[in-house]
């Protein structure tokens, strides 16, 4: 009886209008910020900078969100998990997830009666879902540099500055490239683009140091040494470090090595003029692994692994790679290397797309992400500032998502944005007759452009109304500017991975709570 735990359950619609009645409380406060003219949150928390933050990101927003009805917040959780997986998959687009699973469920109450079969309507809706994504698909368009400005602009919510600055990094780092946000020691935001491997290991003895003043270890036409095996006795690289130091040449060891046999290289540096640096591998068991191995392919090198049984001892020059330039600070590295991309290296970048095609965790694809980044050559850093902290959180929040809203366009391009992709999707739904279900995603899917319009104080007219249903093209309302035109000329575009993540996993959320009969909570000690 230690583990009894009363419960409260609830039942059909008075269970089903408490769920809703936490959906709409959580829309309310996150729709508000969409679009161009959206409003900003203020969110008190301890957790906080400050102890607040002042955001129009619409995940922040919601992931501060509980309600004191456990009914009502069971439905809250369901939407921040929505808006999580949205922003997992696709890096933006939490709001308009909200939004449309808002309208799913509002749709699904207005529509659906008694004599329906929530069931096969639920079946039906999963089944247009699909047609939705066909649809939104063959609107789709690739993404040109001036469009990537576009988004990276929209997504930074409409900071033309700041879109310049991704844009302008992705469009170094090239469409395989990666991006990564950092926070600045001052109040400039700026962007740096390394041709070459980033690793996250400094240099294991200061004394390898040769830049005192930016305390770091730079060596130029470096040979490189890759192997997980712990070098404990310098007579293990004596075939390599003989010539390196009879001709004179400059060694990097991306290596396990002993303190004794660092103290020992360190010494050598120092007394006898030997140009060597030595960092430790980066990451742990097979990730390790794994990048140790592009790290070797990528600079040319026989990778000497424990676990392939190589005998370190038996290593020569010709096993080592080569880099045009190292710099390795206290705690990363940078090999810059030349431009030339081999048959080898591009097999292995074919063959981790695949690989990442295939797998749904979201951090095993981030790790593929960054290997094939590293393996192509280019890596680009976003480094935030801010007048203050509170500040530099927030503009922090924004260019993350915008990054993230960049990478997602660059691997399955762009649709028109304002919300004109989907209302355009509605028309096509509606003109074939897909029953309840048509009529119930024909609502939802409007939603987005709505709200827009509300958060701009803006109404849609009949004439444009119209227009958006019937017009060739993708002409709408550019919100910011009020001006009517073609949404990607003017530069107000989505990127389709965003558009389509956030709806379906509205879909996903909507149906269940629209099919659901019984919620059972823990029951709360009355006051």
């Amino acid at each position: 009886m230690s583990n009894y735990i009363p419960k409260n359950l609830e039942f059909d619609q008075p269970g089903r209008d408490k769920l809703i009645k936490g959906i709409t409380t959580i829309s309310k406060a996150v729709k508000s910020t969409l679009g161009p003219r959206g409003k900003t949150s203020i969110i008190e928390s301890p957790d906080h900078v400050g102890g607040m933050t002042i955001t129009k990101d619409g995940v922040t927003v919601a992931n501060s969100i509980f309600l004191e009805d456990p009914v009502e917040n069971l439905a809250v959780q369901m939407l921040k998990d929505a808006a999580r997986r949205t922003a997992n998959s696709a890096g933006d687009g939490t709001t308009t997830a909200i939004v449309l699973t808002e309208a799913i469920i509002k749709a699904g109450e207005e529509f659906l009666t008694p004599k329906h079969n929530i069931s096969e309507v639920v079946k039906d809706i999963n089944s247009l879902s699909q047609q939705i994504v066909e649809s939104l698909l063959d609107q789709s368009k690739e993404v040109t540099p001036s469009r990537l400005l576009d988004v990276a602009t929209i997504s930074a919510n409409n900071d033309h500055d700041l879109g310049e600055i991704i844009a302008d990094a992705y469009n170094q780092v090239g469409k395989n490239g990666i991006v990564t946000v950092e926070r600045s020691q001052n109040h400039m935001t700026f962007a740096t683009v390394t041709n070459g491997i980033k690793i996250d290991r400094g240099y294991t003895s200061n004394l390898f140091i040769t830049n005192q003043k930016n305390d770091e270890a730079v060596l130029e036409d470096v040979l490189i040494l890759v192997c997980d095996q712990e070098i404990s006795n310098i007579l293990q690289i004596e075939n390599v470090l003989k010539p390196v130091i009879q001709q004179n040449k400059k060694l990097l060891i991306i290596g396990p090595v002993s303190t004794n046999v660092v103290q020992t290289l360190a010494a050598n540096v120092v007394r006898n003029g030997l140009k060597l640096c030595n960092i430790m591998p980066p990451q742990f068991g097979y990730k390790q692994h794994e990048l140790m191995q592009d790290i070797a392919l990528s600079v040319g090198a026989k990778y000497f692994s424990e676990k392939t049984g190589d005998d370190l001892s038996l290593i020569t020059l010709n096993d080592l790679g080569h880099a045009d330039k190292v710099i390795s600070g206290k705690s990363q590295t940078v090999i810059i290397k030349d431009n030339q991309m081999t048959e080898d290296i591009e097999k292995r970048i074919e063959d981790l797309k695949e690989q990442q095609s295939n797998t749904e965790i979201v951090s095993d694809r981030e790790f593929i992400n960054e290997r094939i980044a590293s393996l192509s050559g280019s890596i680009g850093a976003i480094y935030v500032g801010g007048n203050s902290d509170v500040e530099q959180k927030e503009k922090y929040d924004r260019i993350e998502d915008a990054v993230c809203a960049v990478r997602s366009a660059l691997e399955e391009g762009i649709v028109a944005g304002g919300g004109v992709s989907l209302y355009k999707v509605a028309t096509h739904i509606e003109d074939k007759n897909n029953g309840v279900a048509g009529k119930i995603l024909a609502s939802a899917l409007r939603a987005p452009l709505l709200q827009i319009y509300a958060n701009a104080g803006l109404e849609l007219t009949k004439s444009r109304q119209e227009k958006l249903m019937y017009d060739e093209g993708y002409d709408g309302l550019n919100v910011k500017t009020e001006y009517w035109g073609d949404m990607y000329k003017m530069g107000v575009i989505d990127p389709l991975k965003v558009t389509k993540s956030a709806f379906l996993n509205a879909v996903s959320v909507a149906t269940t709570i629209l099919t659901t009969n019984v919620i059972i909570t823990h029951a709360r000690a009355k006051e």
